[in-house]
This record gives C-alpha cells, structure tokens and sequence, in this order.
C-alpha cells in the first residue's frame, strides 16, 4: 500500500474516534453544567478543555454556549469536532481508490449536514448535534466493518482509532484524579466514555473510583478500555510488520513501545492501580504519544505527527 494512503486511512481512523469521543465528553458535561446550578461552568468548562489539550485563549469567563462554539463548531480548531470530522472527510476523499464507496458517501453526507445541524443547535442547544455526531460515528464504523477488506488499509484505519481512543480515555481519567472515591465524577466518567450500564451490569451497581479505573484501564472485554485499545493496536502492528516474530525477536520502536505499555496494564496489580494513579496516568498518556509519533516515523513521514496542541493535561 502507497504510504500516502496509509496514512490517510490511519488519520481517518483517528479523527473519526476524535469526533465520537468529544461529542459523547461534551454530551455529559453539557447536561452536567445546565442541570447541576452548583457547578461552576467556568471551572468545569477550563476543566474539560485541558482534558482536551484546547486553549482558551482571549476568553475570560467560559459557559455552555462558549463552550460548545470552542469544542464543537470551531473550523480553525483541529481538536474540535467540525474540525475533526473537515480532517477525516479530506483524509477519505485523498484515499478515495482504497476506501469503499459507502464510507466515503457516509463522511461526505455527514460533512454536508453539519451547517444545517450547527444552526439548528445554536437556537435549540446542542444535544441533537452531539447526538447526530455520534450517530453518524457509529453508522461509519459499521459501514467500515462490513465493506471493507481486512487487508493493511482496514489495519492501518483500526490502528488510528485504538490509539486515539486510548489516548481520549486516559484523558477522561486525568481530569478526575482529584476527586473522591465516591465523588459522583466518576458517573460521569463513565458516562462519557459510553461505559456506564456495561459497568454498571459488571460491578452489579457498585460505584467507587478503584473500579471505574480498572474498568477503564484493565478491562479486556470492553472495547473502550485502554488495555483492550492497546492489544488491538498492537495486533495490528503485529500483522502490518509480520518481520518482527522472527527467530532474533526483533521488534518495530512502535511495536516495541504499545507491547511495554500494554504488558504494564496487563500485568500490574489491581492493589497498586490507584497508587499514584495521576502519575502512572501521565506516563500512560506520554507512552501513547510517543507510540504514535513511532508509527508516522516508521510508515509515513522522517519526522513524527503531532496530533493534539497541548498534549499534557496540567493537574
């Protein structure tokens, strides 16, 4: 495969899961921040920009509705979501001979509609564009299962969306930290990473900070925990470089960092997960950038990516 396309489908998995991520993250806080009046929007907001890697810069006070321009609606923004789902669409039509027809005619109708669904947002709230986001994340992930072929273009698009979705769940954590362990934060959490009734039907209604983070963290049967978005990572290294299980056990860097990243989740105690669980999320979150400036290094470019402006979250 050309490396152009490669990379196009790798980004696209990665903006498309970006766009999906942030709506759900908004979704939550939005409707935290309308139905709690003792919440501070202005904290919460800067919170959830900083999960985000988002300045505000110029701003000096935030609400709901600046909020939402900031996240959501920004074009200059490419952490936003109408920027993100700009970037996947440019990414789709550049990679059109090795994408299915469905997928392209589902991120192009999706990219059509979100003027119309912005201004119907910006007079009835944002719910029905975060919802329709969703959606659409949702039918572009099925048209992706069931029209494409698992050769190297559908490795290289998985790949992009199990990093980027490590990395959206590491900073969900990072923004809770500090909470108590019974801090009804960590509701939100889970609400935000699309987790709340599995969890909930997993730990039969049991809410406490150590188990949202093993949950989120450790978990190999949910599909939007770290440890299960890692391994799939790294299964798809494994096959786009079968060279690496020779008999000298050689590995890729990339391969060789997502495999040390993933061992330590897979084989750390579940006493020790909250010790000193904002620095182990750090580095977490440090290891997941550097694994994916390692796949650009060795697949696409001779300088590393940098997805997100402001990577590290201040705690």
């Amino acid at each position: 495969m050309l490396a152009r396309n490669a990379e196009s489908l790798y980004w696209i998995g990665r903006y498309v899961e970006r766009a999906d991520d942030t709506s759900r993250i908004l979704n939550v806080s939005v409707h935290q921040l309308l139905e709690d009046a003792s919440v501070d929007p202005d904290h919460a907001s800067r919170q959830l920009l900083a999960v985000l890697g988002i300045s505000p810069e110029g701003m000096d006070s935030l609400d709901v509705w600046k909020l939402t321009e900031l996240v959501a609606y920004a074009k200059d923004n490419p952490a936003s979501i109408v920027g993100s789902i700009n970037s996947a669409r440019e990414n789709t039509r550049g990679a059109r001979e090795v994408v299915s027809t469905e997928l392209w005619e589902c991120l192009n109708a999706t990219w059509n509609a979100v003027p119309d669904r912005q201004r119907y947002a910006r007079r009835a709230g944002p719910h029905a564009f975060l919802s329709f986001v969703e959606e659409r994340a949702a039918m572009f992930a099925g048209l992706a299962d069931s029209t494409m072929s698992r050769d190297d273009g559908w490795l290289f698009m998985v790949l992009g969306r199990s990093v980027e979705r490590a990395d959206m769940v590491v900073r969900l954590l990072l923004s809770r930290v500090q909470d108590s362990a019974s801090s009804p934060g960590w509701i939100t959490v889970l609400r935000s990473a699309g987790a709340q009734d599995t969890y909930l039907r997993t730990y039969r209604g049991a809410l406490d900070a150590a188990r949202v983070v093993q949950f989120l963290m450790r978990d190999t049967l949910f599909p939007r925990s770290v440890f299960h978005a890692l391994r799939q990572a790294e299964e798809c290294l494994e096959r786009l470089d079968p060279g690496v299980n020779s008999r000298a056990n050689e590995k890729s860097e990339a391969l060789r960092q997502l495999g040390r990243a993933r061992s330590e989740l897979e084989f750390l105690r579940q006493s020790d997960l909250l010790e000193d669980l904002p620095k182990r999320l750090v580095t977490l979150q440090t290891s997941i950038k550097d694994i994916g400036d390692a796949v650009s290094v060795q697949y696409f470019h001779s300088s590393p990516w940098v997805a997100w402006s402001g990577a590290e979250v201040s705690l």
